[in-house]
């Protein structure tokens, strides 16, 4: 493995596109810890600490910024506009025939959209930051920006014009990691600040009571064994058996052979995790507009926390699973490849009936691979309502799952670069 990333930095291209990518990651996370222009710094981190429970929403949103939120630094809104605004424009394909129909335009299609995401990201920054102002000028964080010798209302401009700009920002980063790095950068943000928060939730879980130090180690212990059940699901795959016929192409006689149609367990990667994180911790954005609000404030805990959460996150884990995957892979196009290949299924009839084959294979095996992600994101949090051990939430399910299955992709990516210059990758 040692070699292998070695040979990664030994290649001008792959070795630009991993420094460009840890750069952009040090820039970001140095952003975290800039704070907003009048914003009294300790006053906010000791408001933070004293005002918010564990367990609550923002605490949680607070993990996913990379602590960013608590510092209310420039970079507060964290990467989950983007998010919500990719998931908006994603389920509204299924539903807007004209978005439907630029999907299909190829790469001037693609580009429209990613502007539509760029426009409802924005507007979504917007409306948080608007809402990150009211609630830490509430009475229960009482910032002020009394003592800049300003005028409230200009600092308050300047405070939501900077968040915003912030948010852009970070969409910014995330595209040019995309683009001109190695990952998918919006994942690899959010995997910087998962990473971000564990010697911080490591200390705590130590110092935080007398069992402290046995239980973290059960909590690594448990991590280490659980990530080689994450990457077997990751790695899964059904390979459906394809044969080609034999024909003759000028004067050579091509087809013949017999090979596999690879179907991963889980086509849909870390999306779900992700999409469904976005979607339970949407209501504690919107609670910050009414901080005030006993049951707005309540219902935001509740579906960012306990029993209701548990089972929303298993349900949309399964949607989100078989949603990303119907859009990923398309039974009826593979089937049409495989039939202008002269490639068949034995035992299987061409076209309707090969595409509903691989459509039925895709929907079995889609399923266990969502419980059994489902399975590890709910049962950390569950530990976590009766333990309250801030490393267990900092190395909860979701979080492992985004860490391993990003870890998984980036190396993926990294290993394909290799192997195209006769390399042997990164794992022999």
């Amino acid at each position: 493995m040692l070699e292998g990333i070695a040979n990664a930095f030994r290649l001008p291209d792959l070795r630009k596109k991993l420094l460009f990518t840890i750069a952009i990651i040090v820039l970001y996370r140095l952003g975290a810890y800039v704070p907003l222009p009048g914003i009294p710094f300790r006053q906010m981190l000791e408001a933070y600490q004293t005002s918010t429970d564990g367990t609550s929403a923002l605490a949680v949103l607070n993990l996913f910024s990379g602590g960013a939120l608590s510092r209310m630094s420039v970079f507060c809104l964290g990467i989950m506009p983007y998010i919500t605004a990719q998931i908006i424009m994603q389920m509204m394909q299924s539903v807007v025939p004209s978005l439907a129909n630029l999907a299909k335009e190829g790469e001037a299609g693609r580009r429209k959209i990613t502007q539509y995401t760029r426009y409802f990201t924005v507007a979504l920054a917007l409306l948080n930051a608007i809402g990150y102002l009211f609630l830490f000028k509430s009475s229960t964080y009482g910032i002020s920006f009394a003592g800049t010798g300003y005028p409230e209302f200009l600092m308050d401009i300047v405070a939501v014009v900077t968040m915003l700009t912030g948010a852009i920002i970070i969409m910014w980063f995330g595209e040019l990691i995309t683009q001109r790095g190695i990952g998918n950068g919006m994942s690899l943000i959010i995997f910087a600040n998962i990473m971000s928060g564990i010697p911080t939730s490591l200390l705590q879980s130590v110092l935080g009571s007398d069992n402290g130090m046995l239980l973290s180690i059960l909590v690594i212990i448990a991590v280490v064994a659980i990530i080689p059940i994450i990457v077997y699901i990751e790695r899964g795959q059904r390979r459906i058996q394809v044969q080609y016929a034999k024909r003759v192409v000028g004067r050579r006689m091509m087809g013949g052979q017999s090979t596999y149609l690879p179907i991963k367990v889980n086509t849909a990667g870390v999306v779900p995790i992700i999409f469904a994180s976005a979607i339970l911790y949407f209501p504690a954005q919107i609670a910050v507009f009414f901080p005030n609000v006993g049951w707005i404030n309540a219902f935001a805990n509740a579906v960012s926390n306990g029993w209701l959460n548990w089972i929303l996150t298993l349900l949309l884990i399964v949607f989100f699973a078989y949603f990303y995957t119907s859009m990923v892979f398309n039974p009826d196009e593979t089937a049409d490849n495989l039939r202008k290949q002269g490639g068949f299924i034995p035992g299987v009839r061409p076209g309707a009936a090969t595409a509903s084959y691989i459509k039925n294979t895709l929907d079995h095996i889609t399923l266990p691979g969502a419980l059994l992600m489902a399975f590890i994101a709910v049962v950390p949090a569950i530990i976590f309502a009766f333990t309250n051990n801030q490393l267990v939430q900092t190395f909860g399910g979701t979080s492992i799952l985004i860490m391993v299955g990003v870890a998984l992709d980036t190396m993926s990516q990294i290993e394909s670069q290799l192997k195209m210059h006769d390399y042997g990758g990164i794992f022999k």
